[in-house]
């Protein structure tokens, strides 16, 4: 399978569940409503909350902006909510919780444009990091991998393969076989989900 590439600016903008924001759908796997994963961009304009995601687990990276306080409230095992405030920027980790949790968005000073993926079942291991230079792993057969160029470009050495990624672009493929991969970005997101 070769790479999928999405542009940012090629993907209509729909509303959010709870009409708080508007979303950016690159890619989901299967498509449509059924999907086990999905990567998305959204433009946040405003503080409030965010939609919540049954049997979800997210993660969350703020791409431009000068970023969000999210309060993010979990049942305990005591049925009384848990809250953990997180302040995040452009320069931070993304953040992985739980997508049914009741999460309030307070931004820092104006809009962001911040980057989601979403695994469905949460017995599907997955991750985000950010590159800032230079990335070299090795991946096992049948994951899915991707990269989100933010507003740089990203070089994605892949086996023997060379790919060039434009700015606000996503690359993405699923793997029949284990492979070495590099990517080479001042700003950008890897991400990785075993496929089912």
């Amino acid at each position: 399978m070769s790479w999928h590439v999405v542009h940012l600016a090629d993907v209509a903008a729909t509303h959010w569940r709870n009409g708080g924001g508007l979303t950016r759908e690159l890619a989901a796997q299967p498509a449509g409503a059924d999907w086990q994963w999905r990567m998305s961009v959204a433009e946040v304009a405003q503080s409030g909350p965010f939609s919540r995601f049954e049997g979800t687990t997210r993660w969350f990276a703020v791409l431009q902006g000068a970023g969000v306080v999210l309060d993010v409230r979990t049942p305990s095992d005591s049925s009384v909510a848990s809250a953990t405030e997180h302040r995040l920027t452009v320069q931070e980790p993304p953040l992985c919780f739980d997508g049914a949790a009741t999460t309030d968005c307070q931004l820092i000073a104006g809009p962001t444009q911040d980057f989601n993926l979403m695994v469905q079942d949460s017995s599907l291991p997955a991750r985000m990091q950010r590159v800032s230079g230079d990335l070299h792993t090795a991946v096992s057969a049948m994951q899915t991998i991707a990269v989100y160029a933010i507003n740089t470009g990203a070089r994605v050495q892949f086996d023997a393969e060379d790919l060039l990624v434009p700015p606000a672009t996503l690359v993405w493929r699923t793997l029949r076989k284990s492979a070495t991969v590099e990517v080479h970005a001042p700003h950008a997101l890897w991400m990785e989900v075993s496929s089912l």
